[in-house]
């Protein structure tokens, strides 16, 4: 939360945004700047990914409250966001508050291509080409964000609702512990792909960094989870009164 600056309050959940954003955001433009006509369209191209991501976000958040968790707090940052959610620790619950993120995604599929439809025959490509690359653009995003959020790789959503679901026949523990290996796995994985295709490289190894980060962070719970029960079995029961 460190250099986080305050935007706005909705339904008790409070939005900020990470100073680094603006530096990113700099950056960014400058290599979107020549794909449309009037240079403004770039900033419109930038806000509209964080805005989704926003909506995304607000999906994670009020989805927790939905099953009697807290959440309160959404940073933006520039890998995207944050919902500070804590669920009940039920399989169910954390399945609905992590799958309610990537379904706002879903929701908007639609409603975008409906959107790229219109614009394509009511003639944009010609007489708005800025605005027609722009809804295709935001369009792309959409779905880019979607896909990539569904990867079984923890602490991608993907790889979130895999522990879930693996939460219901295996119990929490060993749930988080092979989303937590999978995730390891898969960040490396994904590092390794991006170098083959030559993208780009420092967007590779923040995110690789990030996920393998978080991932062996799982682990790390797991670990604690299982101490915590370790002891909890160790414990003496108390000690009922007599008369």
């Amino acid at each position: 939360m460190q250099g986080a600056i305050r935007l706005f309050r909705f339904s008790g959940i409070q939005v900020y945004l990470h100073f680094s954003w603006f530096i990113v955001a700099a950056y960014q433009l400058t290599q979107r700047l020549n794909n449309y006509r009037a240079p403004i369209f770039a900033v419109y191209e930038y806000l509209a990914l964080f805005a989704i991501v926003l909506l995304h976000e607000f999906g994670h958040a009020l989805a927790c409250r939905q099953t009697g968790g807290s959440a309160d707090r959404i940073v933006l940052w520039p890998l995207g966001g944050i919902a500070f959610v804590n669920p009940p620790r039920r399989p169910g619950a954390v399945l609905w508050s992590i799958a309610a993120g990537p379904l706002v995604n879903v929701a908007l599929v639609p409603v975008l291509e409906l959107l790229w439809i219109f614009a394509g025959h009511a003639g944009w490509f010609e007489d708005a080409p800025d605005a027609f690359r722009l809804i295709g653009m935001i369009r792309t995003i959409n779905l880019v964000l979607l896909i990539f959020n569904m990867l079984p790789v923890y602490p991608l959503d993907g790889g979130q609702i895999l522990q879930a679901l693996l939460w219901f026949p295996l119990g929490e523990i060993r749930s988080l512990q092979i989303a937590s290996v999978i995730g390891v796995i898969g960040s490396i994985s994904l590092a390794g792909l991006a170098l083959l295709l030559r993208l780009n490289v420092v967007w590779t190894a923040i995110m690789a960094f990030f996920l393998l980060s978080r991932a062996i962070a799982g682990w790390q719970y797991a670990k604690a989870l299982v101490a915590e029960e370790v002891a909890r079995k160790a414990s003496p029961p108390p000690l009922s009164p007599r008369v």
